[in-house]
C-alpha cells in the first residue's frame, strides 16, 4: 500500500481528481469504476467492490448462466485491487488517472477465469522455467463515421502518405499514447479504405498485454472524442479487408537477459528452445484457437491470400504461415503468431501462446517441416487446416486435456459456456443476407 499511497499523493498534488479502477473483461474491454481521488486510498486498501460476473458477461453484456460467477455465487461482488505498476495519468481524460486491477472474492480467492489472472498463470510458469516473456501486438482497426458507421474513404491505398494522416485522430493517438506508457513506433493506413495500423514497442511480463489493453481502449476513447468510431472488429465489411493482430513473442533469460530464441549456428538462426517453442504452438494450435479468433465474425477473416493464415504452419519470414520466424540480430530474433484477430484479448492471446510454447520446450516438441522456399505455407496442402468455425475451435479447447493445465478448469468452463451462449444468440438472428435473398422473392 505504501506505493499506492505515494502515487495517489503525487496525483492529488498534480491536480488529478478522478481515479479509474479498471478490470479487463473476457473480451479485453475495460470495465471500470471512477473514484474521487480522496476516496481512492481507502478502496485500494480494502478492495473496490464490483459485480463478480462482470468478467464473464458476453459481448452484449448478458448475464450468462453457468459461467460460475453468477447464480453459482449468488451474484456476489468481487474486489478489485489496483496494481501499482499500472499507475498512469490518462492523457485523453481530464484530471483522470487509472490503475489496472486484479480481482478476488471477499475471502481473497482469485477469480481464475479473469484474463489478467490467466496471463499471470502463464507468466508464473515462464519465470519458474527461468524465462521472461517479451510480447508486442500489432492491432489493425477502422475509423468510421460515428452515426452511420461508414468508412471515411474507400479504395486500397496501403501506405499512401495522404491517407496515413487523413484525420487528426491518428496524430492524437501517436502523441497521447506515449504519455500513458505506450511508445508508438510506426503508423500507417492499412490495406483497406479507412483502416489503420499503429504499432508500439513490446513489453516484458505483464506489461506486454497491459499495453495492448491500454492501446485498444484508449484508441476507442480518443476516436469517440473526435466524433468517430474506432472498431477492432475482425471483419466489419464483407468486401473489405479484415483486421488482424499479429502477435510477436520472445523469451529472455531471467538471470542474464540474453535471448533464448536466437542462435546463428542453429537451423534458420534459431535455438533448439525456439524450435521446441514453435513445436508447442503447432501442436496446440487448434486447442488455443478459440482464444485467438474468439467470435463468429473472426472466421470471416480467415481466407487464403489475405495474409491471414488458414493452416497450421511455420516458416522463416513467411507471411502466409501461422508462425513466422523473424530474422534480424540474434538478440532480436523472435516468433510472430499471425492468426489473432484485432478484437482478440491480449491477455488471453499472450497466455495461450506462452503456455503452448512453454509446453513445447518442456516436452521437446518438434514442429515438423517448415514452409518450403518459393511455396508459401498457405499453398502447401501438406499442412493441417486451422479450425474453420468457432464451434470447432471451442470443441478443440474443451477436448484437449492440456488446456485445463494451461488456463484452469474454471476458465475453460466459464469461457466456453459464455461463447456458446453468444453462438446460440447468433443462431437465432436473422441476417441482412437472408432478408435480401428471400423477403421479396417469397
Amino acid at each position: 500500500m505504501s506505493d499506492i499511497e505515494q502515487i495517489l499523493e503525487e496525483w492529488h498534488g498534480a491536480g488529478v481528481k478522478w481515479i479509474r479502477f479498471e478490470l479487463p473483461d473476457m473480451h479485453g474491454i475495460s470495465r471500470s469504476k471512477t473514484i474521487p481521488v480522496e476516496h481512492a486510498e481507502s478502496y485500494a486498501a480494502k478492495g473496490l467492490n464490483m459485480y463478480g460476473g462482470a468478467s464473464v458477461l458476453d459481448t452484449r453484456s448478458d448475464v450468462v448462466p453457468g459461467t460460475l460467477y453468477n447464480e453459482e455465487k449468488s451474484y456476489a461482488d468481487q474486489l478489485l485491487t489496483p496494481d501499482p505498476a499500472t499507475a498512469a495519468v490518462v492523457p485523453w481524460a481530464e484530471h483522470t488517472a487509472r490503475f489496472i486491477c486484479d480481482a478476488t472474492w471477499y475471502d481473497g480467492t482469485p477469480l481464475e477465469a479473469t484474463p489478467r489472472r490467466v496471463f499471470r498463470r502463464a507468466l508464473d510458469k515462464c519465470r519458474a522455467m527461468g524465462f521472461e516473456p517479451v510480447m508486442g501486438s500489432e492491432f489493425e482497426f477502422y475509423l468510421l463515421t460515428a452515426d452511420t458507421h461508414e468508412q471515411l474513404f474507400s479504395g486500397y491505398h496501403i501506405f499512401n502518405t495522404v491517407r496515413n494522416d487523413w484525420v487528426g485522430t491518428i496524430h492524437r493517438i501517436m502523441e497521447e499514447m506515449p504519455q500513458i506508457g505506450v511508445s508508438i513506433i510506426t503508423s500507417n493506413c492499412e490495406y483497406a479504405g479507412s483502416q489503420w495500423e499503429i504499432n508500439y514497442a513490446p513489453g516484458a511480463g505483464l506489461d506486454g498485454p497491459d499495453k495492448g489493453f491500454t492501446f485498444k481502449n484508449g484508441v476507442k476513447e480518443i476516436a469517440k472524442q473526435d466524433g468517430l468510431l474506432a472498431t477492432f472488429m475482425s471483419k466489419p465489411f464483407g468486401d473489405s479487408a479484415g483486421s488482424g493482430c499479429h502477435t510477436h513473442i520472445s523469451l529472455r533469460r531471467t538471470d542474464s537477459g540474453a535471448s533464448v530464441f536466437g542462435d546463428d549456428a542453429g537451423e534458420l538462426g534459431i535455438s533448439e528452445a525456439c524450435r521446441h517453442f514453435i513445436g508447442g504452438l503447432i501442436r496446440y494450435a487448434k486447442a488455443i484457437d478459440a482464444l485467438i479468433a474468439p467470435t463468429v465474425n473472426c472466421h470471416r477473416r480467415r481466407r487464403r491470400h489475405t495474409f491471414s493464415p488458414t493452416n497450421i504452419s511455420w516458416g522463416l519470414e513467411d507471411r502466409s504461415a501461422l508462425v513466422r520466424v523473424k530474422g534480424g540480430s540474434v538478440e532480436s530474433r523472435h516468433v510472430e503468431y499471425r492468426a489473432p484477430t484485432a478484437l482478440s484479448n491480449p491477455y488471453l492471446v499472450g497466455a495461450a501462446l506462452l503456455q503452448a510454447g512453454l509446453k513445447g520446450i518442456e516436452d521437446k516438441i518438434d514442429p515438423g517441416p517448415s514452409s518450403r522456399p518459393g511455396i508459401p505455407a498457405e499453398d502447401d496442402p501438406d499442412f493441417e487446416k486451422l479450425p474453420s468455425s468457432l464451434p470447432e475451435a471451442l470443441d478443440a479447447l474443451e477436448s484437449e486435456p492440456a488446456t485445463k493445465e494451461f488456463f484452469s478448469e474454471e476458465f475453460v468452463s466459464a469461457y466456453t459456456t459464455m461463447r456458446r451462449y453468444e453462438l446460440s444468440r447468433f443462431a437465432d438472428s436473422v441476417t441482412d443476407w437472408e432478408r435480401q435473398e428471400y423477403q421479396e422473392l417469397f
